[in-house]
């Protein structure tokens, strides 16, 4: 990513289609398993750098709690959640809406868990899991939950938000 990149993509936005009324930013920083040794302080500050920049944040699991070898991830998920709390203390009072989003569970996106798991698991994942047995979470849905949460009276703001699929144990009974 170019610096200023962001800010032209707004720019034209803004121009060609209108006014910007909410922004969502999902960016996993997620560099792969590797032990702690093998985690470069460079890798560590690269992946808090992509996870800690917007308001309506989405994380995974990984702002809650951490996994064997996903140090990086555990620490840019972490910092990404406690910054928003922070942001949330700072901007509420002035009508800014923050909030953070944690996705536990797999997502049915080709573009994301297909490209990490491969075409053949990934099908194998949908039929298992997903196409009616409500197993992966559906982008479709979790856009409704982002608009529910933008239209929100700000009488009841959500600041977190956990989302996962039905039959997906919460992270923290297992």
């Amino acid at each position: 990513m170019n610096e200023g990149s962001i800010e032209d993509c707004i720019t034209a936005v803004e121009s060609e289609i209108g006014p910007i009324e909410v922004v969502v930013f999902n960016l996993g920083a997620q560099v792969g398993n590797r032990s702690l040794q093998d985690t470069s302080d460079k890798v560590l500050e690269l992946g808090w750098r992509m996870s800690t920049f917007a308001l309506f944040r989405t994380a995974p699991t990984a702002a809650v709690r951490g996994n064997a070898q996903q140090h990086c991830h555990a620490a840019a998920m972490g910092g990404q959640r406690r910054l928003c709390q922070s942001l949330n203390a700072e901007y509420v009072s002035k009508g800014i809406h923050v909030a953070h989003v944690v996705i536990d569970g797999s997502v049915d996106a080709p573009d994301t868990l297909g490209e990490i798991l491969g075409a053949k698991k990934f099908q194998q994942l949908r039929e298992e899991k997903g196409m009616g047995h409500d197993g992966l979470m559906l982008p479709e849905k979790i856009a409704e939950t982002y608009l529910h949460l933008h239209q929100q009276n700000r009488s009841d703001w959500t600041h977190e938000l956990d989302l996962r699929a039905y039959s997906d144990p919460a992270w923290w009974n297992h």
